[in-house]
């Protein structure tokens, strides 16, 4: 039985638990076909688990993408799994409580930087740690919130979703000449 995504290799961000958007995703692709490496912060043991509950049960990189260090090791860290990349999914966001909840206002530019860089920022650390690993026809891909209006709460976080969404056009821009 072939899929849409036979022999295509993806590396999937985000997976924390079987609910996320990042584990049906990483579901679906292995059901069509592709192979799949996982990456986890933090609470990598529980990503482990998760990995576990996939139709074939997927590798786990570690990846802090504020670490220098852990971006560089990145590419060595993917190729142990696999031999390049077709696709790289983004499905990272983080913000302290200061910024959400209706302290728009308050939010220190401490906590707001965090949330940019792990949000935002990320997106294009992400796309150029595995550039090596990648070739025309590649694809990153970023997965958002609505960030064309002010939801209630969510604060400085639409503004890093708004952030993120402008990377991906500027990432476009950029590694478009490289066909990714």
């Amino acid at each position: 039985m072939s899929g849409l995504l036979d022999g295509k290799r993806l590396l999937i961000t985000g997976v924390i638990t079987d609910a996320s958007i990042a584990f049906s995703t990483a579901k679906i692709a292995q059901e069509a076909g592709a192979t799949v490496v996982l990456t986890g912060f933090g609470r990598l043991s529980l990503v482990e688990r998760i990995a576990k509950r996939l139709p074939r049960e997927a590798p786990v990189i570690e990846l802090d993408v504020t670490s220098d260090e852990h971006l560089a090791a990145l590419p060595d860290r993917v190729r142990a799994h696999v031999d390049g990349l077709d696709g790289v999914v983004h499905s990272i966001a983080f913000g302290p409580q200061s910024v959400l909840g209706g302290e728009f206002l308050n939010a220190p530019w401490d906590d707001v930087a965090k949330a940019l860089q792990v949000s935002t920022y990320s997106y294009k650390s992400l796309a150029t740690a595995c550039l090596p690993l990648m070739g025309p026809g590649a694809s990153i891909v970023g997965l958002t919130f609505d960030a064309t209006k002010a939801w209630p709460v969510y604060d400085w976080m639409g503004v890093a979703k708004a952030g993120l969404e402008s990377a991906s056009r500027y990432l476009a821009l950029h590694l478009g000449k490289q066909g990714i």
